[in-house]
């Protein structure tokens, strides 16, 4: 089983990253689960979800503690938090940021995925940009799971662009 810890402010979209990496996932051929970490959240808040992996029936249900992977959303939250806390050593973390960030005992990723949200949304809602990056960088979802798992997420026209801005980060070197 592989567990993801996604990290974001309220209104970045942590949830729904969370839901469309389980929704990919089924659509791939694999079990999955996806919740978020309520608390009193509001707008620009630190907000924690989490999504599980499983090519066999997931029958854990507790909060995500030892997660073989996260996804920053918003840069600023890899000092404002611990981010690694929940990690296993030498977990992939996809972090959205122009600057390759290291991260001792960590394999980290940096996107620049505000950019292209930017583009594409005119907001920086980096969610799906995100998944995407997640799903390159680790082959635990497919980038046609990506897709399919964002049309069933969002209605048609919100289900394009993001679409677009799927691909769009799959095609970036």
């Amino acid at each position: 089983m592989r567990e993801i810890i996604i990290f974001g402010r309220g209104g970045q979209g942590a949830v729904t990253a969370a839901e469309i990496i389980a929704v990919a996932a089924f659509i791939d051929g694999k079990q999955s689960q996806a919740f978020p970490n309520f608390g009193v959240e509001r707008r620009g808040a630190p907000v924690t979800s989490f999504a599980r992996i499983s090519e066999k029936p997931i029958r854990i249900r507790s909060q995500v503690y030892d997660a073989d992977y996260a996804i920053v959303l918003d840069p600023t939250l890899v000092r404002a938090m611990n981010i690694t806390r929940n990690l296993k050593r030498n977990a992939g973390i996809v972090i959205n940021s122009t600057k390759k960030i290291k991260i001792s005992n960590f394999k980290a990723f940096s996107v620049d995925a505000s950019s292209i949200a930017l583009r594409i949304f005119g907001r920086d809602i980096v969610n799906t940009v995100m998944v995407a990056a997640f799903a390159r960088f680790t082959g635990e979802i497919t980038e046609k799971g990506v897709e399919d798992a964002v049309r069933q997420v969002f209605n048609k026209e919100i289900a394009e662009k993001n679409i677009k801005a799927v691909g769009e980060l799959w095609q970036k070197k």
